[in-house]
This record gives C-alpha cells, sequence and structure tokens, in this order.
C-alpha cells in the first residue's frame, strides 16, 4: 500500500548576507604583535631567513609589561650566511617600528654555524618588547 507522505525540512535561519559595501572583500584576521615581530626580523634577515621557531612569554616588571620574543632563523647556503652574519651585526642597533611596542633589547643568544658545501647558521634572537602607553 502506498501512502502520500510529506516530508518537511528545517534548515538553519539564513545568514545575513553581507553589505554590498563588503561583498568582494576578503577576510584578513588582525595581526598580532608576534605577527610583526616575525615579520621585522625576516625583513631585517632580508627574506633570506626561514623561520625555525618563535616563543613569546609575557614579561613585567614593576613599571613595565611586555614581551620576551626567542626566534630562531635558519640561513641555509653561503649567500643566506653572508646575510646572516649582517643581521647578527645588525640586530643589537636596529630601529625596529612595531606599533604600540618599543624594542628595549634585542641580542643574539646563539649561533650554530655549519661549514662546507652544505653551509648552513641558525641564528637565536631574543627580542625584549614594552607596551607603549
Amino acid at each position: 500500500m502506498l501512502t502520500n507522505t510529506m516530508l518537511e525540512t528545517k534548515s538553519a535561519d539564513p545568514v545575513d548576507a553581507p553589505s554590498p559595501a563588503l561583498r568582494g572583500r576578503r577576510y584578513r584576521p588582525k595581526r598580532t604583535t608576534a605577527d610583526r615581530v616575525r615579520e621585522a626580523l625576516l625583513m631585517l634577515a632580508e627574506g633570506r631567513a626561514s623561520l625555525l621557531s618563535h616563543e613569546e612569554k609575557a614579561w613585567s616588571s614593576i613599571t613595565f609589561t611586555g614581551t620576551r620574543h626567542e626566534m630562531m632563523l635558519d640561513f641555509d647556503g653561503a649567500e643566506a650566511v653572508a646575510v646572516g652574519e649582517e643581521f647578527i651585526a645588525n640586530l643589537p642597533d636596529h630601529e625596529f617600528r612595531i606599533p604600540g611596542q618599543l624594542v628595549a633589547d634585542a641580542t643574539v643568544r646563539e649561533v650554530e654555524h655549519r661549514f662546507g658545501e652544505d653551509e648552513r647558521m641558525v641564528v637565536t634572537a631574543e627580542l625584549l618588547l614594552l607596551e607603549e602607553s
């Protein structure tokens, strides 16, 4: 025996369509301070380094708050290593421009340098950023 069954389907409320002014724009997440620090160091490395790691830790004193950043950069190849040597020399005195932040200290903590045909240098840099008031 055949019966006529009517199925009712329900769906979630329709999502509001973006306003005409926003159509066609792609979502861009807000860049964080860590993003800006990475970008600044990679620019100082003239795009010749690869980021191996980045650790960010909160830091504070009686009068200041900020963050400490430790980054490992890989300079692979003789030309990149030459840029890495310039990076090491220029880092402590470099004038960083990171909105809302003051770079209080920028140092090279460690350098691993492999010579030979597959020359490579891994640089560990530390930066202390203080929030500007």
